[in-house]
């Protein structure tokens, strides 16, 4: 996965502890800044790509980042296979 995004990330001038919070209000503070990041899905979707398990990616919790993941291996399971015949 290209990573040229980080150049343009909101979080860039940030301290990155802010990031790695130890509760909830931390986690919302984060996301607070990852809410106007332009490369926010970028980086949502690098943390899912990487297995990132901590920390506030792309807006994300660890916890979101589980249920989404969870959600899509769900959704891939159920989708029927499309075989061209």
């Amino acid at each position: 996965m290209a990573t040229e995004w980080v150049t343009r990330r909101r979080c860039a001038d940030i301290d990155p502890n802010v990031f790695f919070p130890n509760d909830g209000a931390g986690v919302i503070a984060a996301q607070k800044v990852c809410a106007e990041c332009p490369v926010k899905d970028l980086c949502g979707e690098y943390a899912l790509a990487n297995n990132i398990t901590h920390g506030v990616w792309g807006g994300t919790s660890e916890r979101q980042r589980r249920r989404i993941l969870r959600d899509r291996r769900r959704a891939s399971k159920a989708a029927p296979a499309n075989y061209a015949v």
